[in-house]
């Protein structure tokens, strides 16, 4: 895996293989991905969050491009444990803030809002056609935000109102919301 662009880009960055619980988005879908969203974000301006977090990809890949205000949430140990070690070795400790917990948990708590919003859960996870209700009903997006929701053709998201795109990477489908 590797971060795409800005300041940190071509780093490349390796979590451990065993009993890894995620599936990070492909460098290829995230390079589409990240050059639509150039066109859409400044990323030296936003609040971001990442949820189901994962390896911290996305995290990387914002603060890389200049978000000095990323949060991770993953309710996952391990890879909580390895976005720390990241989080050292690239010295963004300033700009990252992590949260071991359950997502759902974190969207009923939250108290804030943010301009850019990522949420690649797990494929197999039942819910997924409920994330974008949760988020925008509860407040976590501002008026202006974005949503992309990371799913597989298997999850259908396109009558949802909020809907303004979507984008397909063969298995990976990027699902774009926007507040209504």
């Amino acid at each position: 895996m590797r971060i795409i662009g800005g300041r940190f880009s071509g780093q490349r960055f390796t979590p451990p293989a065993k009993k890894w619980p995620t599936r990070p988005t492909t460098d290829i879908s995230k390079e589409g991905l990240y050059n639509i969203l150039a066109n859409k974000i400044d990323f030296s301006e936003i609040a971001f969050l990442d949820l189901f977090g994962g390896t911290g990809n996305h995290c990387y890949e914002c603060i890389s491009r200049g978000c000095t205000d990323a949060t991770y949430v993953d309710k996952f140990g391990g890879c909580v444990t390895f976005v720390h070690k990241m989080r050292e070795k690239l010295d963004i400790g300033e700009e990252l803030t992590i949260h071991k917990m359950n997502v759902f948990s974190y969207i009923k708590k939250c108290e804030r809002d943010f301009d850019y919003i990522f949420a690649g859960p797990p494929y197999p996870l039942k819910n997924i056609p409920e994330i974008p209700d949760l988020i925008l009903d509860g407040g976590l997006l501002r008026p202006e935000g974005l949503l992309v929701l990371e799913h597989n053709p298997t999850v259908s998201l396109s009558d949802h109102p909020a809907l303004v795109d979507q984008r397909n990477y063969g298995q990976t489908i990027f699902s774009f919301f926007a507040p209504i």
